[in-house]
């Protein structure tokens, strides 16, 4: 009887994780089903590119995952029973009544990842508009095509995501008037050398930034501040953070307070050994006890990480101890213009940083990088099938002799 694992979520981290183990294990041993509500994947590092009216590469999955073993089913999750080692979906193939089917699994890879926060905002679920996933972007994209020159756009978050898509806006729209509402100081997590540039950078697209600023309330057109000031927005973009995905915290697993599954350093659940889960549903620890951070740049080495452990368990390898570092952080700021802040293990700025068109470059290249790294999840690795000989622990289906 073939060993069933269920990848729950079909972005960066699920995707490479399911192709990682098809490419580590026979397929007569394994059933590997990837559950995702969309047929392509989305490049979610590309959202603020895509809001601003860019077109990207359609990905679909079906090319993606061709002749790789790998069964993907639309669908969405509604639940996860982790006592019955069960899955509830809704099929999202089609028109029609949606019909309700239950998976069985072996072993669960959890990835359904996050969606905005809007921490409780008043008026930011009704008036504002989110990048964290195609159909917000689309909906933002929408809007800006119907902005008149001189109204006004106004992004709160001066994180990465924020800085990105003022930047995006302001460049593919300069007949906005476009506004960062940041919480503290522009950039105050980077160098100096990437303070500078990034004010600089702001400068010349004309974006005016408003520091120290606590947004506290979203109206159709305004913002308000913790200190009552307003600042006019046609369209306010909520770039604060992000919120996983909820399904975990009504399950027995172990989580944390931000709702992530707690992991070890395979990402296997602390309380349930045959449940996974990487990338934002996670919360794993990195260099100098920290929590890793909701990122493309965590989410990958998670799913390298959990997918070798569950093939070297099922196949009686050496389970994988490869410390989880930062190196860098890559930030766009138009099609034109980059940063890349180099950064300690736990992910602290240092003096050296990229800028300028080379950034923007390098930049460019890690996002190829990392939907190529999808599509090929071994990235030169050797790609030898190993047979499953053992069951890892919680399993109960028989399993084959060693060949």
């Amino acid at each position: 009887m073939q060993h069933r694992i269920v990848v729950l979520g079909a972005g960066y981290t699920g995707a490479i994780a399911a192709g990682r183990l098809a490419r580590r294990l026979h397929r007569e041993d394994v059933a590997i089903t990837l559950v995702n509500a969309e047929p392509d994947f989305v490049e979610r590092v590309r959202m603020h590119q895509l809001a601003a009216g860019q077109d990207l590469r359609p990905r679909p999955f079906s090319e993606m995952f061709a002749g790789t073993g790998v069964e993907l089913k639309l669908a969405k999750v509604t639940g996860v029973d982790v006592d019955r080692r069960t899955v509830a979906v809704v099929d999202a193939k089609g028109p029609g009544e949606p019909e309700t089917e239950e998976l069985e699994y072996d072993t669960l890879v959890y990835a359904l990842g996050s969606g905005w926060n809007d921490q409780g905002v008043p008026g930011v679920a009704e008036h504002a508009h989110q990048i964290a996933g195609r159909p917000g972007a689309l909906r933002l994209r929408e809007r800006l095509a119907r902005m008149d020159a001189g109204e006004s756009v106004v992004v709160v978050g001066g994180g990465l995501t924020g800085l990105e898509a003022a930047t995006e806006i302001a460049e593919a729209r300069p007949d906005l008037d476009v506004t960062l509402a940041a919480r503290g100081e522009l950039g105050d997590w980077l160098s100096p050398k990437g303070r500078r540039h990034l004010r600089k950078v702001f400068g010349k697209l004309g974006i005016t930034v408003h520091e120290n600023s606590s947004v506290t309330g979203v109206e159709a057109d305004r913002v308000t501040t913790a200190d009552g000031a307003t600042i006019p927005a046609a369209a306010t973009v909520w770039t604060t953070g992000f919120a996983v995905h909820p399904i975990a915290q009504a399950t027995a697993l172990d989580v944390g307070d931000t709702g992530q599954i707690l992991v070890d350093g395979t990402m296997r659940s602390v309380s349930h050994p045959d449940v996974y889960a990487i990338g934002d549903a996670a919360l794993a620890m990195g260099p100098g006890d920290k929590p890793l951070r909701m990122s493309c740049a965590s989410g990958t080495p998670m799913a390298w990480q959990a997918a070798d452990a569950i093939a070297a368990r099922l196949t009686g390898g050496k389970i994988p101890d490869a410390p989880l570092r930062y190196f860098n952080q890559c930030i766009s700021l138009g099609r034109g213009e980059g940063l890349i802040q180099y950064v300690t293990a736990d992910d602290r700025a240092v003096r050296a940083a990229l800028t300028g068109r080379f950034a923007a470059v390098y930049k460019e290249l890690v996002c190829k990088g990392a939907a190529w790294g999808v599509a090929n999840p071994m990235l030169g690795l050797p790609s030898r099938r190993r047979h499953v000989v053992r069951q890892p622990a919680g399993a109960q289906s028989p399993v084959r002799t060693a060949a």
